[in-house]
């Protein structure tokens, strides 16, 4: 019997498991390779490549796996899209997506034909086009899935979900570098986002039909797709998510909140800057604001209840304090934009630091959560906590964690990848072995997550990037620079109006579509004005910090609401104090540029000295 259920469970859920298997090989080969080189003088051949193309697996059966468990975002409802649109309409757009991935599924094959004439290989003699082949095997996946949700329990079912995925593998062979119009697919695509649409269908929808409005292959979009997969930064950001999600799922967030709160004096005031502080840092690793919200919010609201706090402002601050922690290392927000940018990660790394410290307090201070008109009440001691002292032992590994990941990769030991991969290890072996809290179930069951979160944002990245591409190419940073040196007389307004824009963009789009399709088009415009990338980048993030708490895009209420079993306006309520003092730190960001500048220009002083 265990072995029907083991193999029951393998064919539901090959996907998650196939995504996780890959995920587990990008740990493991990046730390052979680092142990092979002083002992054999070589490591394993093209590891770095190989491991890059590990995560397009990883991508595109994790995001089956999303898709599966209902984690692929949408227009402001992630995964609740069925119950937030009318049925009908929901299911048409749904079937709309499904069209557009068996396009991509047709633009995936002609790429990875290409790459198979070309007659590359990867290594020991394994041809690339191994594993691209996951592209289109993955789109034609996918939009089958996505059809069987708008075919209902009906009779064939099977055979009718294949109709919506064929009909655009079809119409794409058909039409190929044929200029086609543009505004059908426009009004189509747009419609599809209203209803529901998973947000990377909208973005490849809008990419297909602008490089097919010019005539031009299709294939280009799978090119961008593949290009931002393969990127050698990008293994970073599923391995810093998986050592998240570990700390986050085990007794670390317990060990960390008992440290704050002893440390930072206990009562109401230093559980609330304790509950800030930790919520931040959750982020920064786990990836999401929204797991920390699931990880933490059980454990940090009675924390604060206990403290006397109001309930309504403790999830306020939950929920808000969420979202701060894209600044601080190894965000996976952090991360993308220095490879968009192609800023060094360690130099985003050392900017974040001080504007993160800033953000908090702003949230702080002039949120009002550190004013409150409930008496403080004596809180029962907790088994758990003790004098200093204790409470840092029992979480000193987790303490050296940010070491690792940040002292590996500033130190120049570690590549971005190794020290990711360095840091997810060290949780695993931390948890598993010196607190005995890590089963391999719930390893297995952390890495289907982590390459589930991963999976449904490279599909992002992937349609965003070819989105840019054919906005690049058709010239609209130069007509941006323009245009807004045109309209806005000096950088200090520019700064501003900046941050408005940002506020609004990302309660309309996903952090990581905004980062891709944004950060091009912004970052020249900036650079005219005289602001540099770093400091760009961090405002930017800071900025967009505020869209994870405004609807429909800012998932943190939703997340909160499910959680906390508040009604979603009660949860928007509690974190409007929030947005204007998120607004306030964004400023004093963009006009103290040395908050940003400092250490990264500390840092490039020190080094040449040594």
């Amino acid at each position: 019997m265990p072995d029907l259920t083991l193999a029951q469970s393998w064919r539901a859920n090959w996907d998650a498991h196939l995504s996780a298997l890959a995920l587990a090989l990008m740990v493991a080969i990046p730390l052979v390779e680092i142990l092979m080189r002083p002992l054999l003088g070589s490591g394993i051949e093209n590891a770095p490549v190989l491991v890059q193309h590990l995560g397009l697996v990883l991508a595109m059966f994790g995001a089956l796996a999303a898709e599966r468990h209902g984690h692929l975002t949408s227009f402001g409802a992630g995964s609740a899209g069925a119950h937030t649109h009318p049925r009908w309409t929901w299911r048409a757009a749904q079937w709309l997506a499904a069209l557009v991935c068996g396009v991509l599924a047709y633009a995936s094959w002609r790429f990875v034909q290409s790459e198979r004439d070309a007659a590359r290989t990867l290594a020991y003699a394994v041809p690339v086009w191994y594993l691209q082949a996951a592209m289109p095997l993955g789109f034609a996946l996918l939009g089958y899935k996505l059809s069987l949700r708008c075919v209902g329990a009906t009779f064939a079912r099977g055979a009718l979900a294949v109709g919506a995925p064929l009909l655009g593998f079809l119409l794409a062979w058909q039409f190929d570098a044929s200029a086609v119009p543009v505004w059908p697919a426009l009004v189509l695509v747009c419609a599809a986002l209203v209803a529901g649409a998973p947000i990377f269908a909208v973005l490849g929808g809008l990419a297909l039909a602008l490089f097919w409005s010019e005539g031009m292959p299709l294939a280009s979009v799978a090119l961008s797709h593949y290009q931002i997969t393969v990127n050698p930064s990008l293994p970073a950001l599923p391995l810093f998510t998986l050592a998240g999600l570990l700390f986050a799922r085990t007794g670390a967030a317990q060990r960390l909140g008992d440290l704050f709160v002893v440390f930072l004096g206990g009562g109401v005031r230093g559980t609330v800057v304790a509950v800030a502080v930790l919520c931040s840092f959750f982020t920064a690793f786990t990836g999401g604001s929204g797991v920390t919200i699931l990880a933490l919010g059980g454990l940090m609201l009675p924390l604060l209840r206990n403290a006397g706090y109001p309930e309504n402002k403790g999830i306020g601050l939950v929920t808000s304090a969420s979202a701060l922690g894209v600044l601080l290392a190894p965000s996976v927000p952090l991360i993308m934009y220095a490879i968009i940018a192609r800023v060094p990660i360690a130099t985003m790394f050392l900017a974040g630091i001080a504007p993160a410290l800033v953000m908090v307090a702003c949230l702080l201070f002039f949120g009002g959560f550190l004013r409150s008109s409930t008496t403080p009440v004596q809180a029962p001691q907790s088994a758990s906590t003790g004098s200093l002292t204790t409470v840092a032992w029992r979480a000193k590994w987790e303490i050296l964690a940010p070491i690792v990941a940040i002292g590996s990769l500033a130190s120049g030991l570690a590549t971005p990848t190794e020290s990711a991969a360095l840091t997810a290890a060290y949780a695993v072996l931390t948890q598993a072995f010196a607190h005995r809290e890590l089963p391999f179930r719930l390893l297995v069951k952390c890495l289907s997550e982590a390459a589930q979160i991963i999976g449904g944002v490279l599909l992002i990245l992937g349609m965003a990037l070819a989105l840019t591409n054919f906005l690049i190419d058709a010239g609209i940073p130069d007509a941006a620079i323009e245009a807004v040196q045109s309209w806005i007389p000096n950088r200090w307004v520019f700064l501003v109006a900046l941050t408005v824009f940002l506020l609004f963009a990302g309660a309309l789009m996903e952090i990581f579509a905004a980062i891709v399709v944004l950060v091009p088009l912004l970052l020249p415009v900036a650079q005219s004005y005289g602001i540099g990338p770093v400091h760009f980048g961090i405002v930017f993030l800071a900025a967009m910090e505020m869209g994870f708490l405004c609807p429909p895009a800012g998932l943190n209420i939703f997340f909160a609401s499910a959680m906390f079993g508040k009604p979603i306006r009660d949860v928007a309520a509690s974190v409007l104090p929030a947005l204007g003092a998120i607004f306030l730190g964004t400023l004093f960001i963009a006009w103290l540029p040395e908050l940003s500048t400092a250490l990264p220009n500390l840092a490039l002083a020190y080094v040449p000295a040594q």
